[in-house]
């Protein structure tokens, strides 16, 4: 999702919530519900031990990506700084390089984080600390969103 947004910056969407304040703003208060629901759901099951499938097959993929599709900050960097790195002339071909270069790169970084994580030894300590874990990143969830609710 995150090269969506990407390629959303490069083709304009800092002109799109410049014309249209309030679509910046419903993103921004959709993705702090969001956040706030997570951080809900995830200190409710902080305690519940992992099964050996716990999403059916495409879930947490939806999950991730509804994560990143309401996530102001993702927006805020696509909209800011990548649109003052990159020239606002770029050809179609220079923005798809760009593009693809940001999928290849999340894509590589996040199977690599499951390889890590998937391996025995880093599952079994995971798991050891998975409601510490789980109840810090809900607090942390739950703060971002609340952040997001608040700031102006």
């Amino acid at each position: 999702m995150a090269s969506l947004w990407t390629l959303a910056a490069l083709l304009g969407m800092d002109v799109v919530f410049s014309l249209f304040p309030w679509a910046f703003a419903v993103l921004k208060i959709g993705g702090a519900i969001y956040l706030i629901y997570l951080a809900i759901k995830t200190w409710r099951s902080a305690n519940v031990p992992l099964g050996a499938a716990p999403k059916a097959q495409g879930c947490a993929f939806i999950d991730g990506f509804l994560v990143n599709l309401g996530n102001p900050k993702s927006v805020l960097f696509a909209a800011a700084v990548l649109v003052v790195i990159f020239p606002p002339n770029l050809s179609s071909g220079e923005i798809a390089f760009i593009t693809l270069n940001h999928l290849t790169l999340g894509i590589l970084f996040y199977t690599a984080c499951a390889f890590i994580l998937t391996a025995p030894v880093a599952r079994a300590r995971f798991l050891r600390a998975k409601s510490v874990i789980d109840r810090t990143a809900a607090l942390l969830l739950g703060g971002l969103g609340l952040k997001l609710l608040l700031q102006r």
